[in-house]
């Protein structure tokens, strides 16, 4: 048997999805910006993949914007609004267990002049409001949280942290790191105070390559790309077709019947946290099963390297990771959230994260419990020898 558990770092393309795409590269393969049938074809694909996201926000497709991925999304984000905003003041907040892709960005801004709070987390990897609220000042003009911690499947209060940022301030920009949250939950931009929200296809079995922002409208905000004037002048370079194909269908299918695909990951979610509590030595992290994301398990088993273990299941079917896909093919890779987290050194260092999507089957979690019952005692037995 095969187990796929690491959804979290990339997910099976739809086969309609596969289709859809492989239609647009060989048969309307047009250039957008062509005056010709071809290309008349070709926009007609992106403004329908603008209007199916579009309307899984409930905003206007002119707010939504193609990107990269997830990583240029966040980039553009930061470094674009902060740059637009500068002569409001030049403090931004963030989290300290944020993806790099926001984490990074922040550091860049601030060699570009700009002063960087980084708010703490609890033992369960979420931020207390009252830090937040503390840390605002007139000078803040940018808020980044992001919605649910890609590691341990954390949901942070993002609805009451924006309805505190706006509270103080209506003219801070707030920004959230939706990749892992996208697609399980339903987000509603403009009724929770989000101004700028990031997204990745290939989280919700779309393409890889393939991203958008959602910018609210009359939101400042600096291009970062410059040339040919595409997206509005505001992300230049030919428009990825195919791409933004893919993931206007893939962003419609992720929404079909949410709430019954929520419960599906969730009771598998469940299934293998009560096989987990059955074994020897095995801890949990993030938020309880019911506050977390429905489908991440991150967990660490004292006595057993990480990487031990990934190769160990890898052997026998079973993909899972050790960290954040973004940060894992580092040697020896600690977790910068578990460590904020407070966990100590010997569960730093024996962490996997557990991902699901709808293809995975109970069987599979039930498969993947009865080679960790196998594995486990004879790892420790070797690794603590």
């Amino acid at each position: 048997m095969e187990a796929y558990f690491d959804n979290s770092a990339t997910t099976r393309v739809l086969d309609d999805v596969a289709a859809k795409m492989g239609k647009v590269m060989t048969e309307d393969y047009g250039n957008p910006s062509s005056q010709h049938l071809k290309g008349v074809q070709a926009e007609r694909y992106l403004r329908e993949a603008r209007e199916s996201i579009a309307k899984t926000l409930k905003v206007q497709e002119k707010e939504i914007y193609f990107t990269s991925g997830g990583t240029e999304a966040d980039n553009w984000a930061l470094i674009g609004a902060a740059m637009a905003n500068r002569r409001a003041g030049n403090h931004l907040i963030t989290t300290s267990v944020e993806h790099a892709a926001v984490l990074q960005t922040m550091e860049y801004l601030k060699e570009q002049g700009f002063r960087v709070t980084y708010l703490p987390v609890d033992a369960s990897g979420s931020i207390r409001l009252e830090d937040l609220k503390n840390a605002l000042c007139p000078e803040t003009i940018l808020v980044s949280i992001m919605y649910v911690n890609n590691e341990v499947g954390t949901r942070q209060p993002v609805e009451e942290a924006a309805a505190a940022v706006k509270a103080y301030n209506p003219a801070i920009l707030f920004h959230t790191d939706a990749v892992q949250a996208y697609g399980k939950y339903h987000i509603y931009p403009r009724r929770a105070g989000i101004d700028l929200l990031a997204v990745s296809g290939h989280k919700i079995h779309g393409p890889k390559g393939i991203g958008f922002l959602y910018v609210r409208e009359q939101v400042k905000i600096k291009p970062l790309i410059l040339g040919g004037g595409q997206q509005k002048g505001m992300r230049s370079g030919t428009d990825n077709v195919p791409g933004a194909a893919g993931l206007g269908l893939a962003a419609a299918e992720a929404y079909r019947g949410l709430e019954e695909k929520t419960e599906y990951l969730k009771n598998l979610k469940l299934r293998l946290l009560e096989g987990l509590q059955s074994l020897e030595e095995v801890y949990v992290q993030g938020q309880a099963a019911a506050l977390g994301a429905p489908h991440i398990v991150s967990a660490s088993f004292p006595g057993v390297r990480s990487e031990v273990l990934l190769h160990a299941l890898e052997d026998v079917g079973i993909y899972v990771s050790s960290g954040s896909a973004c940060s894992s093919n580092k040697k020896l890779p600690v977790s910068a959230v578990l460590k904020e987290m407070g966990l100590p050194k010997e569960l730093l260092e024996s962490t996997v994260r557990f991902s699901f999507s709808v293809f995975n089957t109970p069987e599979e979690v039930d498969y993947c419990l009865e080679q960790l019952r196998k594995l486990l005692p004879t790892l420790r037995k070797y690794q603590r020898h």
